[in-house]
């Protein structure tokens, strides 16, 4: 009996000597906090975990919001083999490693069902290392559960999206990260020992954007740094202190590469090219991926400069694609260039809202039938229905414009776009009143 306590004391003191964050991950499916709309009663990732049938499946989102942990509740939960890799370290090689034990373990007569592998930031995984999964994930060899902070459509090859679902996960609202606070208070081995005050949450959950990990990692600071014996206080004064006296201590996980681009794109359309240009040399000193970078231009070229000056997008995307030519050191000059021009540019983020107002309108509205004379007619009887019947071609009348009906009949007259006040907009503007009769 003594030698089988033994161990579990030394267990638990390295459970006591690990980081709140790991100390607290969840294991059950009940425990897990954040992500109702993948979770929740009734949602399909808890119906794929509770029937014990789980298909190959890529979770998108921030750092801090869950997803290893989610991968590692699922495997619990089916009582999977579970292997990881993570695609920072990992080669082909190694893929075929963990795929050959995989195999093997789901031959094996003790096997309680298919093995799940996780790959940790499966975007850093080139075309050939992301080819020598398929074969294993088609034939049902392995479940496959990656996980990204990147957008999968851009960084993923379509043959394994193709056979990988994508979930996306969200940052932690509010009422989670409250709930995640209560918790640590209250069942953490060494917190709920101590006596603690909290007094205000807003910076607190205000540095933690959404990020569980970060939220953790900061209660930890503050644990860290009041005297045992001492009340621990969590107010914002205090968080702010702590945070500025060691501004890594929650970014234990590269978080502030998050941080640096937020801090990037806001320079740009705040139209600060100085500043810009800092931080885009803080991630150019980092090591940072250079196509990262190029995609966060060529949103923001879209997104915050947009039509009052087009020729931003132009740049932004030829920038992107100078540098899968280029890569590093040299790549750091069009990103500068690019990045000048993108905080010295007129911006407009009129096609930004359009859109959003948009698909809002189309929330509401539902499938709206498409008037009958803006329908496609490829056959007679569509033609003797109407389909297209009474179309006004532009090009045959002067100006090549005719006023027409393009919206459906229930949203006729619904403005989505409204031109910011730019030099460019304001000609698009006047033309576009001019056409149609409006003051």
């Amino acid at each position: 009996m003594l030698n089988l306590h033994i161990p579990n004391q030394r267990y638990n003191q390295r459970q006591m000597q690990a980081p709140l964050a790991e100390r607290l991950r969840p294991s059950t499916i009940d425990e897990y906090i954040g992500q109702k709309h993948l979770v929740g009663s009734g949602s399909i990732l808890r119906r794929m975990i509770e029937s014990g049938r789980v298909s190959s499946f890529i979770l998108w989102g921030p750092p801090g919001v869950g997803k290893t942990t989610l991968a590692r509740i699922i495997a619990n939960t089916t009582r999977s083999s579970f292997y990881t890799l993570s695609a920072v370290h990992a080669g082909v090689k190694d893929v075929r490693e963990v795929l050959d034990q995989c195999r093997a373990d789901s031959q094996s007569m003790f096997s309680q069902g298919r093995p799940i592998l996780f790959i940790d930031e499966i975007h850093r995984f080139n075309k050939s290392q992301q080819d020598s999964l398929l074969g294993a994930v088609e034939s049902g060899i392995v479940t496959l559960i990656g996980a990204t902070t990147e957008n999968p459509s851009f960084e993923v090859i379509r043959p394994l999206l193709s056979r990988a679902q994508v979930y996306t996960l969200r940052p932690l609202e509010k009422d989670d990260l409250q709930t995640l606070l209560d918790r640590a208070i209250t069942t953490d081995e060494i917190l709920r020992d101590r006596k603690i005050r909290v007094e205000e949450t807003d910076a607190l959950f205000r540095f933690s954007g959404g990020d569980a990990r970060k939220l953790l990692n900061i209660i930890d600071l503050l644990e860290q740094s009041t005297a045992h014996g001492e009340e621990m206080v969590i107010n914002d004064r205090l968080v702010t202190e702590r945070l500025q006296e060691n501004p890594a201590a929650y970014d234990k996980s590269g978080e502030m590469h998050y941080d640096i681009i937020s801090a990037f794109i806001k320079s740009i359309r705040g139209s600060d090219p100085d500043a810009a240009v800092y931080w885009l040399a803080r991630m150019v000193a980092g090591g940072e991926d250079p196509e990262f970078i190029a995609r966060r231009l060529v949103i923001v070229a879209a997104e915050d400069i947009g039509l009052a000056n087009p020729n931003a997008l132009l740049l932004a995307n030829a920038t992107f694609d100078i540098i899968k030519k280029i890569g590093w050191p040299e790549g750091r000059i069009p990103l500068a260039e690019c990045t000048i021009y993108l905080a010295s540019s007129a911006k407009s983020n009129s096609a930004y809202m359009a859109i959003n107002s948009a698909l809002q309108l189309v929330e509401q509205t539902g499938d709206l039938p498409v008037p009958l004379h803006l329908r496609n007619a490829p056959t007679s009887l569509m033609k003797k229905m109407g389909y297209g019947a009474d179309y006004k071609y532009a090009h045959n009348y002067p100006g090549n414009f005719v006023r027409q009906q393009f919206m459906p009949d229930e949203i006729q007259g619904t403005e989505l776009w409204h031109p910011c006040d730019n030099q460019a907009e304001r000609r698009m503007d006047e033309l576009q009143k001019s056409r149609w009769g409006k003051s």
